[in-house]
């Protein structure tokens, strides 16, 4: 299993991008300025993007696997290289997500904690109702965890 940087020729891997944000032009808000990981295990299975929020903080703004080859730890992997990466550099990993049932207890479990919450984000931000296990999105919850 490796992880590398992607530095050119980001949107070939739009596809899984959006798998964990659907809306292309949200994407495009980060993609460029952000740097990406992929992780290839006998071929891509995750990708995550991450920018600098100032003020010691590093978001992960996207984060995604291969959907047959997700609950492998691949995204954990990700996050653990993330923090091994960025710790000393910067005081806090941070990302912004859906309140899902399927998305918060993973955060959870890799040690983050809720901080804060932007109301009708995904209302407000997406021209179309976004759900999640049968839930509609709509606050953007925010999880924090020192590194």
């Amino acid at each position: 299993m490796t992880i590398t940087e992607v530095k050119e020729n980001k949107k070939q891997y739009l596809p899984l991008l959006l798998l964990a944000d659907e809306q292309e032009d949200m994407i495009d808000r980060y993609i460029e300025k952000g740097a990406m990981y992929v992780l290839d295990d006998n071929g891509i299975k995750s990708e995550c993007v991450v920018t600098d929020e100032g003020n010691g903080i590093i978001e992960i703004k996207n984060i995604a696997t291969v959907p047959e080859h997700q609950r492998k730890g691949y995204a954990k992997a990700l996050i653990d290289f993330l923090v091994k990466k960025y710790g000393g550099k910067y005081s806090v990993l941070q990302v912004g997500t859906g309140d899902s049932p399927l998305t918060i207890p993973f955060y959870e479990k890799c040690r983050f904690v809720r901080s804060h919450s932007i109301p009708n984000f995904f209302t407000d931000h997406y021209d179309h109702p976004i759900y999640e296990c049968g839930v509609q999105l709509v606050d953007m919850i925010y999880l924090q965890r020192p590194i």
